[in-house]
């Protein structure tokens, strides 16, 4: 017999300190048979298996979705998931750390619609960042979870195919599994828990050895998201089990090794205000000296158009920096009316939120990349000893390719800046040394000073001082079945 697995899903992180609302346009949009033909969807592929593609809406990382972006693509996906009826599984894609305006719990919300469309049979997989929060509705809604261990994030693919993995063997096999979880309240940002350093390194190497328990099919510890205000933002322990047992003493000891190691997370890299950040970096005669503007951070959730570490960087005259890169849609389009070794004055950054700062300079117009859509164009412009990269859109720079597609070879440059948190697989390898500056942006670093009306108290770090003790809480489902 033929299994049908539905797949599809929504997939992003949003900054709630953010004023700039992510439209339709901001997501790359797969329908249909698109769907299984995308990179991160190919291992899609088993005998027996007849899958059902849906839509799958991936964006960077920004602030909240619009309510009508997200009803656009809930709607569409809704309708194809109807559409697709009957089936046997359905495979969800996400991120987990998703706002919406107006809305607290956008993932509850879609898999819920999904689980109210499928019914209480198929057998619900979802897929998660480590950096998602979680909630009892989303756990009510699935039968199985599986999430992200490292941060950079290398194992994404990995970690779909432990979904889709676990979710192809219950429908063969008749075992439905379940879920338990505990939330932790603990709340971090990713650049002091990276799995590069401890105490993260540690407490993710013991998940599989928890996934080798009898019983036991997938340990999770969620890190959570911290710049979103809102009352699911948390760390939590998440175990897909087909014994209960086995998975309540799991999801407590994940829990409690998090919560017993709060205090020891520290950044990886040296980290200091940029003022530090920038003496050290004068000092420094290795190369590439590799800079993350931490605060502006497009793949955090910033918004990635400020424009204060370049001003830093012409004040102090530097030579042989190149910045990549700065969103400035209009700064892009003036550098394009120009041309190509025109000299004009631009005032860069501070085009997407009023509070970013901008600066004045007068540049050079090196080169302009047109790969066809207005919105994905750039420009490079040189003020001074300083190389920077314009974008259209926001986005990261995190690639080697991101440069060397300018002729501007990274390992060659004395100071590289990224707007960046921890460092992306590729940079990382080749920093010397890698700083980190505790910039100014929606997603600062002093995160003990965020808007915190909303998030359920108390959590360690805006709170010190109290007593936590897992309470293991299971999926509905799973007490029901």
């Amino acid at each position: 017999m033929t299994l049908k697995i539905a797949v599809g899903g929504i997939h992003t992180e949003c900054s709630t300190s953010s004023p700039v609302l992510m439209k339709v346009e901001d997501f790359r949009v797969f329908r249909g048979p698109d769907l299984l033909g995308a990179d991160y969807f190919s291992f899609l592929n088993a005998d027996g298996i007849d899958h059902l593609p849906l839509l799958h809406a991936r964006a960077v990382p920004g602030g909240p979705v619009s309510r009508a972006a997200y009803d656009a693509f809930k709607s569409e996906f809704l309708e194809r998931l109807k559409a697709s009826l009957p089936m046997d599984g359905l495979y969800l894609a996400m991120h987990g750390a998703m706002n919406v305006e107006g809305m607290d719990d956008a993932e509850g919300d879609w898999i819920s619609a999904a689980r109210a469309v499928v019914g209480d049979h198929v057998v619900i997989a979802a897929s998660y960042d480590l950096h998602g929060n979680v909630s009892q509705k989303i756990i009510d809604q699935l039968d199985i979870f599986a999430a992200y261990r490292t941060a950079p994030h290398i194992d994404v693919r990995e970690t779909m195919v432990r979904a889709w993995s676990m979710l192809v063997a219950a429908l063969k096999s008749g075992t439905r599994p379940g879920i338990a979880w505990v939330p932790v309240p603990v709340l971090l940002p990713g650049e002091r828990t990276s799995t590069e350093d401890e105490p993260a390194r540690s407490l993710y190497a013991t998940l599989p050895e928890h996934d080798k328990t009898d019983g036991v099919l997938d340990a999770n510890l969620m890190i959570g998201y911290v710049w979103a205000d809102e009352p699911r933002a948390t760390a939590c322990a998440v175990v897909t089990a087909t014994d209960r047992q086995a998975a309540r003493t799991a999801v407590k000891a994940i829990a409690q090794s998090h919560w017993d190691a709060r205090e020891a997370f520290r950044f990886g890299p040296v980290t200091g205000p940029l003022d530090e950040m920038l003496e050290i970096a004068a000092k420094t005669e290795t190369r590439p000296i590799i800079l993350a503007d931490s605060g502006d951070n497009p793949t955090g959730g910033g918004v990635g158009d400020r424009g204060d570490v370049l001003q830093a960087l012409i004040e102090r005259g530097w030579q042989d920096a190149v910045v990549g890169g700065i969103c400035d849609p209009e700064g892009v389009a003036a550098c394009f009316a120009a041309g190509e070794g025109a000299e004009l004055t631009l005032t860069i950054g501070g085009r997407l939120d009023p509070a970013s700062p901008s600066v004045e300079t007068t540049v050079t117009v090196k080169q302009l990349d047109d790969p066809g859509p207005p919105e994905e164009r750039q420009a490079v412009v040189v003020t001074g000893g300083i190389t920077v990269i314009l974008a259209a859109r926001r986005r990261p720079y995190h690639n080697i390719a991101d440069f060397t597609r300018f002729g501007i070879e990274p390992e060659a440059v004395r100071l590289l800046v990224v707007k960046s948190g921890y460092l992306s697989p590729e940079l990382a390898p080749i920093s010397n040394p890698n700083l980190m500056a505790l910039t100014d942006g929606v997603i600062n670093q002093d995160i003990e000073a965020l808007p915190s009306s909303r998030r359920v108290q108390p959590i360690y770090p805006f709170v010190k001082g109290f007593d936590f003790t897992p309470e293991v809480r299971y999926s509905s489902r799973w007490q029901d079945s």
